[in-house]
């Protein structure tokens, strides 16, 4: 069954008083892209095998409000790439910067923190916190980041009403269809205004018609937040909604 909803319209925004409008120019050093990607090699070496070469120099640059999808056979390298991109692991050679941010300058602690306040995760499955709330749940990264219980659960009320859960908020992950707790995923992923939205498989485990609700949510808020969205997928109708499709293959990455 589809988890058709509710939504805010369009031209709402989460209202922060304790941070500027956004103005991805001005937030970053000199202008710099959200995400930028520079000769990514990334070589795993077996215990007694050889070296297996999963990316062989990949270039990739995403701009404000951009959607970018990157498809490939399984086992091509997508999750590592998003992985990457995302600050979970480190390249055997090239670089990954974040608003202007060389990843490898940061030591492990500032490299946690880039990916709290600067990208927002999801995932094939949500990885909700299975006793917290759905509210609970999208204000746990704004109360990691610092923010005060009132600012993070403001914040969080009113993603989840524009996700189409605003009666949902005292929910838990039980209580909720599989739809919807990828909808609370979404909400969390955006809680702390991060400049990249990386989403692996989002709808890889719902059904067609939940899977195309999520999809339109994904991009929705990609317009609405003006993030740069990257998504892993196999599934064509959400690749041919991004601006850009890229293909990973062996190792490489080029345009479709």
């Amino acid at each position: 069954m589809s988890d058709t909803v509710a939504r805010a319209p369009m031209n709402e925004r989460v209202a922060d008083p304790t941070r500027p409008e956004r103005s991805p120019a001005g937030e970053t050093d000199g202008g710099a892209p959200p995400l930028e990607a520079r000769g990514l090699h990334r070589t795993y070496r077996g215990v007694a095998g050889p070296e297996l070469h999963i990316l062989r120099g990949v270039d990739l640059t995403l701009n404000w409000g951009e959607a970018v999808a990157i498809v490939g056979a399984s086992g091509s390298g997508k999750s590592t790439l998003l992985h990457l991109l995302g600050a979970l692991d480190r390249p055997s050679a090239g670089s990954v910067s974040v608003g202007g941010t060389d990843i490898a300058t940061l030591s492990e602690e500032e490299a946690a923190e880039l990916r709290n306040k600067r990208i927002g995760f999801v995932f094939q499955f949500h990885h909700l916190l299975r006793d917290f709330t759905a509210l609970e749940n999208v204000m746990v990264p704004a109360l990691i980041r610092g923010d005060s219980p009132k600012s993070a659960g403001s914040r969080a009320t009113a993603l989840l009403g524009q996700v189409g859960l605003g009666a949902r908020l005292g929910h838990k992950p039980r209580e909720l269809s599989g739809g919807e707790q990828q909808r609370v995923a979404v909400a969390r992923a955006l809680v702390n205004e991060p400049y990249i939205l990386l989403a692996d498989e989002p709808t890889g485990d719902l059904d067609t018609a939940t899977s195309r609700d999520v999809q339109d949510l994904l991009f929705e808020m990609k317009q609405r937040h003006g993030v740069a969205l990257a998504v892993v997928t196999h599934n064509r109708e959400l690749a041919a909604k991004a601006e850009r499709v890229l293909r990973l293959r062996e190792g490489f990455l080029d345009n479709v």
